[in-house]
């Protein structure tokens, strides 16, 4: 037997992970899943959950804790990059057409699963929020989680399954992407509150984030564009692609010394790098590979180590916690997106259709929540939970798909750009 040292263990981690996930994400797509799915279940079977259970020591020796930080670092570039993307697709959406009806059914998925959640949460504080945790922090925290979409997995969904030029395809795309820019809000105002001393420490920090989205979104868009407009064509996409790099890394650095999170640093980015322009794009379009076939992997490994499934509640009263909470977390988003799209105008079939597709959560809930258990906003037995019903919330979508019987694509509407994932 060869004795491994940190760096053996890590190369030895490193091929089983991405091995493991490129097998377990074609097999997703097999089955009618996307990818990430079987990229998630991966990352989630090599932690406790599965592997810690079949084989206790196995775990502890494939990933010694030396070797965690290497995966960490390779883990954290990877979001960033996925924020920037989910910035970049957000920037790409085309609204012609749907932007009052794309803007009720958004507020209505937004925040009727919010309040939804944050009532389920009221009576859970006691029982699952963390000690020296404000508990109306725990419960926006949970309105929070419970209310997003994942949009850059609906994005890659709808493009899958030929609904992009559909109207409920549409809708649901824009309706997420302005969801989505609105939860990152909250998270950020959550945060705050939960790292702020006092309310009024809290209310700075939110001010300050609100500010530097100002400064990203006003003069630093314009200078990008203006910059790109004289330059890009001059400049190789070498040089551009570690600009690229150096701008999403220094955005990350410099919301984390501001009280706000890295990733938001790097969805930011994404938000100011010129979508139109085709040397911009070019830049940026291989770190889009990268990001979601070699370092994402190391983020649900990651995840997975952090979560243990078999850490769920099923003690007296704590068993009707998950259906309960999956349970407000389906209704929320099909009812109140559905409801709203009836609202506006859509056919019942089509409003149940947005409805479902909306009810996607995927990727961009467990980055939420791996944010919420590192800031020690929700303890481990209801991380379980959660990740339960993202995983759950996001299998479902094909299904019920086949209930509804999407409409075909509409001729001659504009596909939007594809999503990286």
């Amino acid at each position: 037997m060869f004795p491994l040292d940190s760096v053996g263990h890590f190369f030895l981690g490193a091929a089983l992970v991405l091995a493991l996930s490129r097998v377990a994400g074609g097999f997703a797509v097999r089955v009618g899943q996307p990818r990430v799915m079987g990229e998630v279940v991966a990352g989630i079977a090599l932690g406790p959950s599965l592997l810690g259970a079949l084989a206790p020591g196995a775990v502890a020796w494939l990933f010694p804790k030396a070797v965690l930080p290497m995966f960490s670092g390779l883990a954290q570039i990877g979001l960033a990059v996925f924020m920037f993307f989910a910035g970049q697709e957000l920037c790409s959406m085309r609204v012609r057409g749907t932007a009052r009806e794309g803007l009720l059914i958004s507020q209505a998925s937004l925040f009727v699963p919010f309040a939804g959640g944050s009532l389920a949460a009221l009576p859970l504080a006691d029982r699952y929020t963390p000690a020296g945790v404000p508990e109306s922090v725990f419960v926006l925290f949970v309105g929070c989680a419970i209310s997003i979409t994942a949009f850059p997995v609906l994005a890659r969904m709808l493009e899958d399954l030929g609904l992009s030029r559909t109207r409920p395809g549409r809708l649901s795309l824009f309706a997420a992407a302005v969801g989505d820019g609105g939860s990152w809000l909250a998270l950020s105002a959550i945060l705050a509150l939960a790292q702020g001393s006092d309310h009024r420490d809290a209310a700075v920090r939110a001010l300050i984030a609100a500010a530097v989205v100002a400064v990203y979104l006003g003069p630093v868009r314009r200078a990008a564009a203006r910059w790109f407009a004289r330059r890009g064509e001059t400049t190789d996409l070498a040089t551009l692609r570690v600009v690229l790099v150096v701008a999403i890394a220094a955005s990350a650095a410099l919301t984390a010394a501001l009280g706000v999170h890295q990733l938001i640093g790097a969805f930011l980015v994404g938000l100011v790098w010129p979508v139109g322009n085709p040397f911009a794009v070019a830049a940026a379009e291989p770190l889009a590979t990268t990001s979601k076939t070699v370092l994402l992997p190391f983020f649900f490994l990651g995840f997975g180590l952090g979560v243990d499934l078999s850490a769920l509640d099923l003690s007296s009263g704590g068993a009707l916690v998950l259906p309960a909470l999956l349970a407000v977390a389906v209704v929320g988003k099909i009812g109140g997106a559905g409801l709203a799209a009836r609202y506006a105008g859509l056919p019942w079939r089509e409003s149940f259709t947005l409805g479902a597709l909306l009810n996607t959560r995927g990727l961009t809930e467990l980055v939420v929540l791996q944010i919420g258990h590192e800031a020690g906003i929700i303890d481990g037995p209801l991380l379980a939970i959660l990740t339960v019903i993202a995983l759950a919330t996001t299998l479902m979508t094909g299904p019920l798909l086949t209930l509804t019987n999407p409409p075909t694509p509409t001729p001659n509407t504009p596909r939007p750009t594809p999503a990286h994932r």
